[in-house]
């Protein structure tokens, strides 16, 4: 395999539904090993993206290449080296655990059955129960395993723990998905979007944030951390100071909280050349800059 080949490459995708863009000019690069991330608002296209990707959407114009190959083209090719675990799951109803699992795995040339016993007991899942009994967060358990158990080269995870307990929500993505990538770090890959972006935080190693199918901002989540920061400062007095360099600033009485793009430093200076009570200066994590987006967008960032 050509680790050097994107495993997904998607350039300036447009689908439209009727008159509305629904993906609008998006590009956006994901190489082997990485757990990327894709945010977004509600509506914002992630599902739509996915989709093309998949070959379950046609796109309007531009490509979508997972391993370098067409999803329309080589659909086979594309879909027997990754696993897709949507944000709404359905099964066949007269099947049980046991039968939906086997079904699965009649459509792969690997099925790790040590993994299939371990989440069927982490997760408290009944084999012997129909697929129709099960609750909503226990169906989306069914799919997780469903999608680590042939050990794929790609990940795709649209909103994977909707529905899930806090509890196992967290074990889930701390234990199983960092156990799939670590099982094979250079091979094995995740693309996960989510709106539990803070629960993904320590796992996501770049992202891509998307408003009206566009692409917002695109970063590797340490340089991300390290560009934008949260300074906040108290003063024994109320000033009116010209942050002019800061992308937002927040007063209240005293105090003052500046969103820094890049220029830290500079904010800092010019913050204790006024003799603060108290400066503090902290990373922002990538949930506080998802929901900074529209400052982001504002300042063109």
């Amino acid at each position: 395999m050509n680790t050097d080949l994107p495993v997904i490459e998607i350039q300036n995708l447009v689908r439209r539904y009727g008159k509305h863009d629904a993906v609008n000019g998006l590009s956006l690069t994901v190489r082997p090993g990485k757990c990327y991330g894709f945010f977004g608002r509600n509506g914002a296209g992630k599902t739509t993206t996915i989709k093309c990707l998949l070959n379950l959407l046609r796109p309007d114009s531009g490509t979508a290449r997972v391993f370098g190959l067409d999803p329309r083209k080589d659909e086979v090719a594309v879909k027997s080296r990754l696993a897709y675990v949507p944000d709404m799951v359905a099964f066949y109803p007269w099947m049980t655990v046991r039968d939906t699992l086997e079904y699965l795995a009649s459509f792969r040339t690997n099925w790790n059955r040590d993994i299939e016993n371990d989440l069927l007991k982490r997760f408290q899942l009944d084999a012997t129960k129909k697929t129709t009994s099960l609750s909503k967060g226990q169906r989306t358990q069914l799919a997780l395993i469903g999608a680590i158990c042939p050990e794929p080269e790609l990940l795709v995870l649209d909103e994977p723990t909707s529905g899930l307990d806090p509890i196992v929500r967290r074990e889930f993505i701390e234990t199983v998905i960092g156990a799939y990538q670590s099982g094979d770090p250079t091979r094995r890959t995740v693309f996960v979007s989510t709106h539990l972006i803070s629960e993904f935080e320590g796992l996501i190693d770049e992202f891509t944030i998307i408003e009206s199918g566009q692409n917002l901002l695109t970063m590797e989540a340490d340089a991300a951390r390290d560009r934008f920061k949260k300074i906040r400062a108290r003063f024994n007095q109320e000033l009116k100071l010209d942050l002019s360099g800061a992308l937002n600033v927040k007063r209240s009485g005293r105090e003052m909280e500046i969103l820094a793009n890049g220029n830290s430093e500079q904010l800092l200076a010019e913050l204790k050349a006024h003799q603060p009570e108290e400066l503090k200066i902290e990373s922002l994590t990538l949930e506080e800059i998802f929901v900074a987006s529209d400052v982001l967008k504002k300042a063109n960032v």
